[in-house]
């Protein structure tokens, strides 16, 4: 590790702001504030930010379906996604909106005139699907009719569920709106064009650099091998968005503000704190680190699109994507009529966000697998590794010290070679954190809470005790075990903050990464209380009921 703090900006992906948070969601924020709190646990600056993805169609029709205002849906949307946000631990330094005065600004005035200026920005007429019902030319996935290669009906209008093709809209067969029901018409629009294909050799230079995930290069060399195209990167109105500069009825497309919304909550950020300078993380020569926790239905946009806008209008590239696969639960995609669509604040109405955070844990990793939520596992897991084996350790110990010795640890450290063992695992666990491997290092921290409990056994202090004539090896023993579990605590902490603020407060000590170095040794520790109950699958049942009844609700209200 660098011996001078590393200076790191990290984002996530923006959640949109037509809906609430829910559990596939909050497993990126999970797996960036992981990472994050890990960092700053190693003491580096890290300014970690999101925003909410607040332009569109869809969340045009939403409100007006609702019978309010955008600019009112959105601020109610992103009061909800803070709170679950806050709830579920993440510790982001700021959380903005793409509609925002400083979106605006960077989108027209820095990106797109800059393109402009330099050749990137092109425009031509093309035709498209109209609703003539709405008065409204229709997205992609406002459309629905019969794929043109394999014949499935009921497909959406940019590609096949079935087989996979992908088409122009205009290329469905028997289109339909799905806003009005009624048959679209063809109609002729002047659109503007990013000129990707320009970028072709920086973006292959990129890709070979060695920085992005093995997986996310090798889709990069098949894109390129397949040829890029201009991509439209405007709408016409109505709409809800930032109008495109001198073309009027003309708006920028949602997916090229939405990125620009990292650069733009910074930029927010920068004027709540006078020790951020925005060019140090955002000028093209900048040497922070800059990193994107994105999931793999994204990648295109960030791994193309993305970096193509920041070399064009002279911002920096970040040094890395970090790409997760999608969250299924019960091995299914998540399912409305099945009750497993769960919203991240129905979560927290029955079970403790950080069982959640450290389930992910055990099954996040650097690659872009998906990964599951096994409620039946999920319940097993989370009691047999932390309350069984970690909570309890300390608690089996925590007794005899304070009802035998006044809270006092002892004064001779009996297990050098073992608490060294331990001590010297801090370097694996360091570079599982770093690289994200976060799968193993939950076996690797569970792996010493059973040598912990193992010695525990060993020694049996609950015989011991019985014994007057040995209360200092039964204190010397209870003080190991209290040692250990400090350890084991200060690797969970970027995963479970909130209990290991917990354990910190019984221990009498603010964990550090340093601070194991060496076992406390005549030192007080506070009386023991519970610190974590175990899950009972009758919360597990309620929340799937409440998921339902969340789902029930929202058909009606639709």
């Amino acid at each position: 590790m660098p011996t001078d703090p590393r200076k790191i900006l990290v984002t996530c992906a923006l959640p949109y702001a037509n809906g609430s948070i829910h559990l596939g969601h909050m497993l990126e924020h999970v797996q960036a504030d992981i990472w994050v709190r890990y960092q700053r646990l190693r003491g580096h600056i890290v300014n970690f930010i999101c925003a909410d993805d607040a332009h569109g169609t869809a969340i045009m029709l939403k409100a007006e379906q609702m019978g309010i205002t955008p600019e009112e849906m959105i601020k109610a949307v992103s009061e909800e996604h803070q709170r679950d946000l806050v709830t579920f631990g993440i510790s982001f330094d700021n959380y903005h909106s793409t509609h925002s005065s400083e979106n605006f600004e960077l989108l027209t005035s820095h990106i797109y005139l800059n393109l402009k200026k330099k050749g990137f920005i092109s425009s031509r007429v093309i035709s498209q699907l109209f609703d003539s019902k709405k008065g409204i030319f229709l997205p992609d996935r406002f459309i629905k009719g019969t794929c043109p290669n394999c014949r499935s009906t009921n497909q959406y209008g940019d590609n096949c569920d079935e087989c996979g093709e992908t088409y122009s809209p205009t290329e469905l067969i028997e289109p339909k709106s799905t806003i009005s029901g009624t048959d679209p018409i063809i109609k002729n629009s002047k659109h503007f064009f990013f000129d990707l294909p320009k970028f072709e050799a920086m973006l292959r230079e990129w890709t070979l650099s060695g920085t992005l995930q093995s997986e996310i290069a090798n889709k990069m060399q098949e894109w390129l091998k397949a040829g890029l195209k201009q991509w439209d990167i405007s709408r016409d109105s109505p709409y809800f968005g930032f109008e495109i500069p001198g073309e009027e009825g003309k708006f920028f497309y949602v997916w090229i503000d939405a990125p620009v919304g990292y650069i733009s909550s910074f930029k927010n950020l920068c004027t709540k704190r006078e020790d951020l300078n925005f060019n140090e993380y955002w000028h093209k020569n900048s040497t922070t680190e800059l990193y994107h926790f994105i999931g793999k239905d994204i990648v295109y946009f960030h791994s193309l699109f993305w970096p193509a806008m920041l070399e064009g209008s002279d911002f920096r590239k970040p040094n890395n994507i970090f790409v997760h696969g999608y969250l299924t639960i019960n091995g299914m995609k998540m399912s409305k009529s099945k009750g497993t669509f769960i919203k991240a604040n129905t979560y927290s109405r029955y079970l403790d966000p950080e069982c959640l955070r450290y389930y992910y844990a055990t099954k996040l990793n650097k690659h872009i697998n998906d990964l599951d939520l096994n409620l039946e596992d999920f319940i097993q897991r989370f009691n047999s590794d932390i309350v069984n084996k970690i909570v309890n350790l300390a608690s089996r110990n925590a007794t005899f010290i304070s009802k035998r010795f006044g809270g006092k640890l002892s004064a001779n450290f009996t297990e050098k070679k073992l608490y060294n063992e331990f001590v010297a695992s801090s370097e694996l666990i360091a570079e599982l954190y770093e690289t994200r491997e976060f799968s193993h290092l939950i076996r690797e921290i569970t792996t010493l809470a059973d040598k912990a409990n193992q010695y525990i056994d060993e020694k049996a202090p609950w015989i011991i005790a019985k014994n007057t004539d040995k209360e200092k090896e039964l204190q010397n023993i209870c003080s190991v075990g209290i040692n250990l579990f400090r350890i084991l605590m200060l690797y969970l902490k970027p995963i479970m903050p909130k209990l290991t603020a917990r354990a910190e407060a019984f221990i009498n000590e603010k964990l550090t990464w340093n601070c194991i170095v060496n076992p406390l040794i005549d030192h007080k520790i506070t009386e023991f209380k519970t610190l974590f109950n175990r899950i009972d699958s009758k919360q597990v049942e309620a929340m799937i009921k409440e998921a339902k009844k969340d789902t029930e609700i929202e058909s009606f209200l639709n």
